[in-house]
């Protein structure tokens, strides 16, 4: 009886990669399922992420995609459809080491993206993991 509770927890905890790669295909499958608009900046976004800090790891937070670090929302990508708003925006959680001063920005607002723009979330990612 106990080999069989052990067997069966086993399946349902999988291995950690094969985890990883359910968690990224859902995140891209989120991304597809967006408008255009908001698809492209989402599509740059997460490959800007990715490159930036390669051990960040995408998941669903919300039906959003975001990236954590030690288990723990670090940023996400969220559409404008998603609350009917003019604009995407890239937020970041409060665990992201964007401290500057006594206030500071924890979201952008996202409507397109040029090398600059894709340069800046590069380096807010990296700053914010601290």
């Amino acid at each position: 009886m106990i080999e069989g509770e052990q067997k069966k927890a086993a399946s349902r905890r999988g291995s950690r990669a094969e985890k990883e790669a359910a968690a990224e295909r859902d995140v891209l499958a989120k991304i597809t399922e967006m408008p255009e608009a908001d698809r492209v900046l989402a599509e740059r976004t997460h490959a800007i992420v990715k490159t930036a800090v390669p051990d960040l790891r995408p998941k669903l937070w919300y039906g959003m995609p975001a990236y954590t670090r030690d288990g723990k929302v670090l940023c996400h990508f969220q559409s404008g459809q998603k609350f009917k708003s003019r604009y995407a925006t890239l937020g970041f959680s409060d665990r992201a080491a964007l401290d500057d001063g006594a206030m500071w920005p924890a979201s952008y607002a996202l409507k397109e993206l040029t090398a600059a723009d894709e340069e800046r979330i590069g380096a807010l990612v990296r700053k914010a993991v601290g």
